[in-house]
């Protein structure tokens, strides 16, 4: 069991922690003076967290000194902060008049020259009368206005010399001044070793003679170097740590090599090049006016090409024009000629009486070749359309009316409503013909016509048993279609051929198709003899 030195030791009966309170201190002194002093210090942050704090008061630091991290001017405790130098007061020091009174015009005389004129009194407000007597306005006597002019004189003289003599290359010698006289007593302590009294001596004193041509002895205007100025704050680094490969080439310091010479044909890389040219360095400015300029030139260059386009559209507009009026004036010509020849023909082979006749024929020729053209085109698309036209052309009215078709004919009635049988309402044939499900979806299921007949109603009619004129089926066939009822000359009947048109070759009748196949053969042949020369003169000269 431990035992403590307090358990010991009696209570204490007075405490001394009131030596500075009044009632035991009888020194003045002591009155009003703190106990202790302590020292108030703010939140700093820990070290390396101390990036945006700035120390501007003396608190910050406490009792200690700046901080090296932080790089400002710092003043703790304010030591090197100049608060006195250079630094003007505008407290006026307290004046008073011969009177004791305090003189208040010295605030009004705060900022300006001694030498001015400054009313701050009553009676500067006031009238002032002067009499003869007064001393203020009294006039100088002629002694005190020769000694303020000799002075004056004097000053300028002097003045303007010392002007003069400096502007002199040589210098006279200047004149010495009176000498002096000085009466010396040496002391008397060395009385007692010599045993004589101490002698008076009478010394003059002469000022020495200078040497005009001696040259400056000091250097005035020598100007004194600045002293160095305060050493930087410290900078904290972080420790050592190994350098890796990247660091390594980074520090590493290529050779410098020239511009201008280069004898060992050392190559430098383009970057480094650039680099060292130093043209990464600045910014490079350039003119407004070259970009206006390439928009000029932009806008020149498209208005060209509109242009060009423009006269390439009119110039290909006029040649067009010019080929369609030439293409009239060709038909025009041609419709003449035409006319003419048909004129001169028809006069010479036609009688006024059978001119009528001549062109009923006609009229009738033209319908039955468009009727015949109208037939081939609805038999091609659609044959059994045109059996049905066929069968209808000379249907009687009767049965028409029967099957509830409109009367196309009129026969004078105007009434425009269709007729029906009613004794094709009772019969039920062809409703259930054939019917399909509505749900079912099979329009695509089979081809629409055949391949095979398709091909045989190519270059044949369709034969129809209703048609009064289908036995002559064969013998259209048979006919020869192909065939024009009266043959060109220079042509050979005799050629048989399938289809409407054929081709054939055309007759070599100047013989060029010989003659290339002779260059040829030619060549051939030069070449071969050439290989036999050289073969013979080869063995004649072994």
């Amino acid at each position: 069991m431990s035992i403590k030195l307090t358990d010991i030791l009696p209570k204490p009966i007075s405490r001394n922690d009131d030596f500075f309170s009044k009632e035991s201190v009888s020194n003045a002194w002591f009155e009003g003076r703190e106990i202790s002093k302590v020292v108030e210090t703010s939140r700093v942050p820990p070290y390396g967290n101390r990036k945006s704090f700035i120390p501007r008061h003396s608190e910050d630091f406490g009792d200690g000194g700046s901080f090296p991290e932080i790089h400002i001017a710092q003043y703790p405790l304010g030591m090197g902060q100049d608060t006195h130098v250079n630094k003007k007061s505008n407290v006026v020091a307290l004046q008073t008049d011969e009177n004791g009174k305090v003189k208040y015009d010295a605030i009004a005389r705060l900022g300006h020259s001694k030498d001015r004129l400054i009313h701050t009194s009553l009676a500067s407000t006031k009238n002032k009368y002067f009499t003869e007597d007064d001393e203020d306005i009294a006039k100088p006597n002629e002694e005190e206005i020769n000694s303020t002019t000799e002075e004056t004189k004097k000053a300028l003289e002097k003045l303007t010399m010392s002007k003069i003599s400096s502007a002199l290359p040589v210098k006279h010698a200047q004149k010495p001044g009176d000498p002096q006289y000085i009466r010396y007593t040496p002391s008397s302590q060395m009385a007692s070793v010599t045993g004589q009294a101490p002698q008076q001596r009478i010394i003059r004193i002469v000022e020495e003679q200078t040497d005009p041509m001696e040259p400056p002895k000091f250097k005035i205007n020598q100007k004194v170097p600045r002293g160095p100025p305060s050493p930087p704050p410290p900078v904290l680094h972080s420790p050592t740590r190994k350098a890796t490969a990247k660091d390594q080439a980074d520090w590493k310091i290529p050779p410098c090599i020239s511009n201008w010479k280069n004898p060992r044909g050392h190559v430098v890389a383009l970057d480094k090049r650039l680099a060292s040219d130093g043209r990464g360095m600045h910014e490079t400015q350039i003119n407004d006016k070259f970009g206006k300029f390439c928009e000029a030139l932009y806008i020149a260059e498209r208005k060209s090409r509109e242009a060009v386009e423009m006269r390439g559209q009119m110039e290909k507009r006029i040649a067009q024009n010019e080929k369609i009026d030439q293409e009239a004036k060709m038909r025009e010509m041609a419709q003449k000629a035409r006319e003419e020849r048909n004129k001169v023909k028809g006069e010479a082979l036609v009688d006024d009486e059978d001119y009528e006749d001549m062109k009923q024929r006609d009229e009738i020729r033209k319908e039955r070749i468009e009727e015949r053209r109208r037939e081939r085109a609805i038999a091609r698309k659609n044959p059994e359309k045109l059996e049905r036209l066929k069968h209808e052309q000379e249907r009687d009215i009767s049965e028409k009316i029967a099957l509830g078709l409109p009367n196309t004919r009129g026969n004078g009635v105007g009434t425009g409503e269709t007729q029906f049988d009613s004794r094709l309402f009772g019969k039920s044939g062809g409703l259930d013909a054939g019917g399909i499900n509505d749900e079912t979806y099979a329009v695509y299921d089979k081809p629409w016509k055949p391949m095979e007949n398709v091909q045989q109603h190519v270059y044949r009619p369709s034969k129809n048993t209703t048609d009064p004129y289908g036995d002559d089926l064969d013998k259209v066939i048979k006919t020869n279609r192909f065939v024009p009822s009266k043959g060109f000359s220079g042509t050979d009947g005799s050629v048989q051929r399938s289809g409407p048109v054929q081709f054939e070759k055309e007759d070599d009748i100047f013989g060029i198709s010989t003659l290339f196949d002779a260059v040829k053969s030619g060549k051939k042949r030069g070449n071969n003899d050439n290989e036999g020369d050289i073969s013979s003169s080869k063995k004649s000269r072994s």
